[in-house]
């Protein structure tokens, strides 16, 4: 059978979601170790979209495979008993063989969260980005509608990154201020590495004034990413939701109240 997940984590204390060297603290080995001991197996999980150390999840979609016979029930309750707190799944469901977390998927969504007040919040420590500097959020949406389309992101990728192709399809980019919180809202068919972060940067320079909104899309058009501005800090991003075909049937996600 192949199981799907839908897994929410505190990114804080993890390096990030992919397994690495013996001892590392990752999202895919607290969730390998707690899916095997209710399979009785070494079981290998395949996710939607991997998320560095102090990236979070609400809506982050895994798979595996398992010839063991457990209800749907089963597995989400003897899954979760298994995890630390900083990690949990919302819910579990059987799909079909042809589905793949990460291959399936036709967009995915995040979200960058700015706390904007000259004071900062021991409630919020390490899930907000934090800036004592005014920000102007409608100078920062107006640059950020200069990203929406098809476009070379090379300038918004990371140095290291991998990806085969720069050229993502970025759906909407939002900024939205809801009093001391300013939010940023992304959707697009696939994220490079910092993508995210890296946009989020370059809005705040631009919200800061700083820069002119124009600045967004020389940055685009510069194609390259030594010219790109400040990667944002990580303890803000939210990797939100993933959409799949309407026939794999994967539950939404909503996402809670910081507060």
């Amino acid at each position: 059978m192949k199981i799907a997940l839908g897994v929410e984590y505190n990114g804080g204390n993890f390096h990030g979601w992919q397994l690495q060297q013996e001892g590392v603290r990752t999202v895919q080995l607290s969730l390998e170790q707690a899916v095997s001991k209710v399979a009785n197996h070494p079981v290998r999980l395949f996710c939607a979209g991997r998320t560095d150390t102090g990236v979070h999840a609400i809506g982050q979609v895994a798979h595996f495979e398992s010839e063991v016979i457990r209800s749907e029930r089963q597995w989400l309750l003897g899954i979760n008993v298994n995890l630390p707190d900083d990690v949990s799944v919302n819910w579990v469901k059987g799909v079909d063989d042809d589905f793949h977390a990460r291959f399936s998927a036709v967009s995915r969504s995040y979200r960058y969260h700015i706390w904007n007040r000259p004071t900062r919040s021991s409630l919020l420590t390490g899930k907000v980005n934090w800036t004592h500097h005014s920000l102007d959020h409608e100078l920062m949406h107006s640059a950020a509608q200069l990203l929406v389309g098809t476009h070379d992101f090379s300038s918004y990728r990371a140095l290291q990154c991998q990806a085969k192709s720069p050229i993502k399809t970025l759906h909407y980019l939002n900024v939205e201020r809801h009093g001391d919180m300013i939010v940023i809202k992304l959707k697009a068919n696939a994220f490079l590495h910092h993508m995210v972060r890296n946009i989020a940067g370059v809005l705040m320079a631009i919200g800061k004034n700083e820069q002119d909104v124009s600045w967004s899309q020389e940055v685009l058009e510069l194609k390259d990413r030594t010219l790109g501005g400040v990667t944002a800090a990580p303890d803000g991003l939210y990797f939100e939701a993933v959409e799949y075909p309407e026939h794999f049937d994967i539950p939404d996600t909503v996402f809670p109240a910081l507060m």
